[in-house]
């Protein structure tokens, strides 16, 4: 963790850099943070909603790790993005794992329909019961899901040897296996998918980053989280099933692995909104969270969702409010919003 504590020269600090500040204090959507030599940063809302498990817990004088986005912006502050440090070690070593195909032994701390859950440093990953070896594999001739869950239960506690097959830090996706892979025959599979191919398949593993879908035999592809609905989704198992059928579009083939969009089946909602509506312009909305930067907004266009910042007002979840578009940027799906009066 050396080059979180490297002290830079002003000159040459850049985009990417690594820097421990101190908490300064929150205003609207903005968390300030002391830089000492290198002034003051802000974290912004798009950032602290990521990070909201972490910034929640933060008061005034915290220390915090963070990760330079922009050296200067218009508001004259260094743009900022919240770290763990823990974390950062946790994601390099995973990564390292991965490129090795090192083996570890991991211990199954939780199931659910789609596989098990095993933890890796500070990391929480996810074994998908297409990854089990066949003296693991639930052998359940009905294919009762509920069986099946009771079945990968009874591996809780178990320790497993496993490799890890994907480790994406951005995406929060950790994926073990503990199959040998042919590698040859699953690429072979895979080269006959192309980019922008529609799919049919069936949802076999929900994970708190997305869901895994299984398109052939031996193949499971990944939908991340924010590809699978316009809207926010906090929990993708209360959207997909085990079982259920899906279609998507193949949005990306890397690495011997597929990854889907499930969203892109639908009508992108920001091109309507930005046809519909202008900055200044009254929107109604619904409160649908409640944070500590402010409060998440379904507006009337469905699937998106807007930031209203902290305010003195108290608001009600669930309830109808007025509000003015403060900023709308629909190609970075941004929709900032205030009370109307």
């Amino acid at each position: 963790m050396n080059y979180l504590l490297k002290k830079y020269p002003l000159s040459v600090l850049k985009q990417g850099d690594v820097l421990e500040g101190k908490v300064l204090s929150m205003e609207k959507s903005r968390l300030f943070v002391d830089l000492g030599e290198f002034g003051i940063g802000a974290i912004y809302g798009a950032e602290l909603m990521k990070a909201k498990n972490l910034v929640n817990k933060l008061k005034t004088e915290d220390k915090i790790y963070v990760k330079v986005l922009v050296v200067e912006n218009e508001d004259q502050y260094v743009e900022l993005s919240p770290k763990n440090a823990g974390l950062e070690t946790a994601w390099e070593k995973a990564e390292d794992f991965m490129k090795k195909q090192t083996p570890v032994e991991l211990r199954a701390e939780d199931a659910n329909k789609g596989g098990l859950i095993l933890n890796f440093n500070e990391l929480q990953g996810f074994l998908p019961t297409s990854q089990l070896k066949s003296e693991h594999y639930p052998k359940i001739e009905s294919g009762d899901k509920d069986k099946i869950l009771e079945a990968l239960k009874k591996l809780v506690g178990e320790t497993f040897k496993v490799t890890i097959i994907d480790a994406d830090k951005d995406q929060e996706k950790l994926i073990f296996s503990e199959k040998e892979l042919n590698s040859e025959e699953i690429n072979e599979k895979i080269s006959k998918y192309k980019i922008g191919e529609e799919i049919e398949g069936e949802v076999s593993g929900t994970a708190n980053f997305g869901i895994f879908v299984k398109i052939e035999p031996g193949i499971e592809a990944l939908s991340h989280i924010s590809e699978l609905s316009w809207g926010l989704v906090e929990n993708p198992a209360s959207l997909f099933k085990v079982g259920q059928k899906i279609k998507a579009k193949i949005i990306q083939i890397e690495n011997g692995k597929i990854f889907l969009s499930i969203k892109a089946m639908e009508p992108d909602p920001w091109g309507e909104m930005e046809k519909k509506y202008k900055e200044g312009d009254i929107i109604a909305g619904v409160v649908s969270k409640l944070e500590k930067y402010g409060a998440l907004i379904n507006v009337e266009q469905g699937g998106i969702a807007g930031l209203l910042p902290k305010t003195e007002k108290k608001l009600e979840l669930g309830k109808n409010y007025s509000f003015n578009i403060e900023s709308l940027e629909p190609k970075k799906q941004k929709l900032i919003l205030k009370l109307n009066g």
